[in-house]
């Protein structure tokens, strides 16, 4: 139980890594690029191979579209609203976030705990195989996060919060990260194959709605058109991973 906290909490510190990164470390703007294309290629692989692939394994297909089409959906409106709130440009490093201030930055942070918390969840989830967890999920969530952490404090900082500030919120991303790790372990181990596998496309889903809204455009606006090999690559890094 505790093992499935440690490694959503561990796949969470990489938000801290890259808001710490942003705070102290001058990164070129287009490394963040590269960086986030290599995460969208690996989360993609994570999401078809774990998530989805699994779902299909263990539920059929009807449990897997439903779950699958209902995350995409819910996450799309959960972003419609938090955009609305000032956090459209949460993986933005090259812009300042319009309106108030107070109102973006939590805009920002609403955003990112809601790309983290599906990831979490089926991070939790797959240490219920027995086989230690997924080693494809782990990779691909580590290295997603940390181009969030420097998009995301960059975007902070433009809204003049401070460095304390931005650690701390961060810090909560990471609590909460674990905690949904921990919740995924407890709740689906209870669940029958069939809504256990609707719940894990949904994160897929969800997902992957993410990845085209926020992570592709920031990766391909900051890095040029070679982050489309560098997607590619991390998807075959996935792909090995899973192997």
């Amino acid at each position: 139980m505790w093992t499935a906290f440690m490694w959503g909490g561990f796949s969470a510190s990489a938000v801290v890594i890259g808001a710490l990164a942003a705070l102290f470390l001058h990164i070129p703007k287009r490394v963040i690029g590269w960086i986030m294309a290599f995460g969208t290629g690996t989360l993609i692989g994570a999401a078809s191979f774990e998530l989805i692939g699994d779902a299909l394994n263990d539920g059929g297909i009807v449990p897997t579209a439903i779950g699958f089409t209902a995350g995409a959906v819910v996450y799309t409106l959960f972003d419609l609203l938090i955009s609305s709130k000032g956090g459209a440009g949460r993986k933005r490093s090259g812009k300042k976030q319009s309106g108030d201030s107070s109102q973006s930055g939590l805009g920002i942070f609403a955003g990112t705990v809601m790309d983290a918390i599906p990831e979490s969840i089926m991070l939790g989830a797959s240490l219920l195989t027995g086989n230690g967890v997924s080693v494809v999920l782990i990779v691909s969530i580590f290295v997603s996060n940390i181009p969030e952490g420097l998009s995301s404090t960059v975007g902070l900082r433009g809204n003049n919060y401070t460095k304390s500030r931005i650690i701390l919120m961060w810090l909560g991303v990471l609590l909460i990260s674990a905690m949904a790790a921990l919740c995924g372990y407890l709740f689906l181990e209870q669940l029958p194959d069939e809504m256990a596998a609707a719940i894990g496309a949904f994160a897929g889903g969800g997902i992957i709605a993410m990845i085209c809204s926020t992570m592709m455009p920031e990766a391909f606006e900051e890095g040029g058109p070679i982050v489309g090999f560098i997607a590619s690559m991390g998807l075959l890094v996935s792909l090995l991973l899973d192997l």
